[in-house]
């Protein structure tokens, strides 16, 4: 009888690559807000980042969006599948992680974190080429993206003021949701803080509408939606993201049909078969998986591929780490038309966890890293106060 080649595990490597440990680091102390109704506390952990070691030295790293220390039972689940393989392999590592769970993944923990791993792959595929993970997907189409500043919504008294640092700081397109916005029963209050968010944007400048209809216990159905729709029409947004629950795809489809305004979704869902149902209805103008929810790098590309087959766009959501930032910013270069990349403000996992924090320059554009890898390098000691488990990173 000969093994499968599909299922065999390949348990040594001449040159180093094989995988040694698979280790989740939880983060904790400043989560930030994330408008939920039930809001999460600073000492909550809502992110983790995955560490893949070889036996060569070279480590990848990845984060996921979901709880550190649940994480952190998933890579134990995942482990037996990678440990003594080539991490190199890394289209094949992943599918093997997701041909072995379906009994208990499928979405939800499991399959965020094996795409944190799959996103420490690429890291380590770049590492082992000296290629960013941008040119191994194919090549580079572009050298810089637009970041949009990604903020929770306030009152109108103060969303002009909490827009107004970032505008100043060179962003030249601006995201605003959940908060009070189609939560007061007020389309009245709802439209103010529009205007006052519009107000304060010049011509030519981006503003992005998320209600956030993903929370527990969305207070609003479909008449709502179109009705907001044609209020934010005259506001000239952008797109208008998570209008709905994201289990109503007739909805979204119905709510695509009537809109002058784009309708973007998609954030919640994980593994590319979860969007065919959205994709074939007709359901978003712009589809927005997570990188460190959906399955990782090599997940998302197939999403990006079959959405763009089916004529729907894609931004990529990013409410998560510098590491998701990264890997976002790869796929910026690597996949062709992206025109934005999600950069949530204010958050210490973005802006206070790298050796060299992301820039923008005069023209509000990101420089996409050209290092292999992600093109990053995590900082320990930046990374200290906001750890469980430092030393399993192995930073040096």
């Amino acid at each position: 009888m000969t093994d499968d080649p599909v299922t065999t595990r390949q348990t040594t490597t001449s040159d180093g690559f094989a995988i040694t440990e698979v280790v989740c680091v939880p983060l904790v102390g400043e989560s930030p807000e994330g408008g939920w109704r039930a809001e999460i506390k600073p000492e909550d952990s809502v992110h983790g980042i995955i560490a893949v070691h070889t036996e060569g030295g070279i480590s990848g790293y990845g984060s996921v969006f979901t709880d550190g220390f649940l994480a952190a039972e998933a890579v134990r689940l995942l482990t037996p599948h990678l440990i003594g393989c080539d991490a190199r392999n890394v289209g094949q590592l992943t599918e093997t992680l997701h041909q072995n769970t379906f009994w208990m993944g499928r979405g939800g923990t499991v399959t965020h974190v094996i795409g944190g791993v799959d996103i420490a792959l690429w890291d380590i595929l770049g590492k082992a080429t000296g290629l960013p993970i941008s040119t191994l997907l194919g090549g580079r189409y572009q050298e810089r993206v637009r970041p949009y500043a990604s903020m929770l919504m306030t009152g109108a008294e103060d969303m002009a003021e909490r827009i107004k640092p970032y505008k100043a700081r060179g962003y030249r397109a601006v995201k605003i949701g959940w908060g009070p916005f189609g939560r007061s029963e007020s389309y009245r209050l709802d439209e103010t803080i529009i205007a006052a968010a519009r107000d304060v944007l010049d011509d030519g400048e981006a503003l992005m509408v998320d209600p956030g209809a993903s929370d527990a216990f969305w207070p609003n159905g479909r008449a709502w939606a179109r009705r907001t729709a044609d209020m934010l029409a005259a506001y000239d947004v952008a797109w208008f993201e998570e209008a709905l629950p994201p289990d109503d795809i007739e909805g979204y489809a119905d709510l695509r049909r009537m809109s002058r305004v784009p309708i973007a979704g998609g954030e919640v869902l994980t593994r590319r078969q979860s969007f065919v149902p959205y994709l074939k209805a007709g359901a978003f103008d712009i589809v927005q998986p997570d990188v460190t929810k959906v399955g990782g790098i090599s997940e998302q590309r197939q999403i990006v591929e079959m959405a763009r087959a089916m004529g729907t766009d894609y931004v990529g959501h990013g409410w998560n780490t510098a590491l998701g930032l990264a890997a976002d910013l790869q796929m910026a270069a690597g996949l062709p038309g992206v025109r934005f990349v999600e950069h949530i403000v204010g958050s210490r996992y973005v802006d206070g966890i790298l050796s060299e924090p992301f820039e923008m320059d005069r023209e509000g554009f990101i420089a996409i890293p050209t290092g292999p890898g992600l093109g990053i390098t995590l900082d320990p000691d930046r990374l200290e106060p906001v750890t469980h488990g430092l030393d399993a990173l192995r930073l040096g």
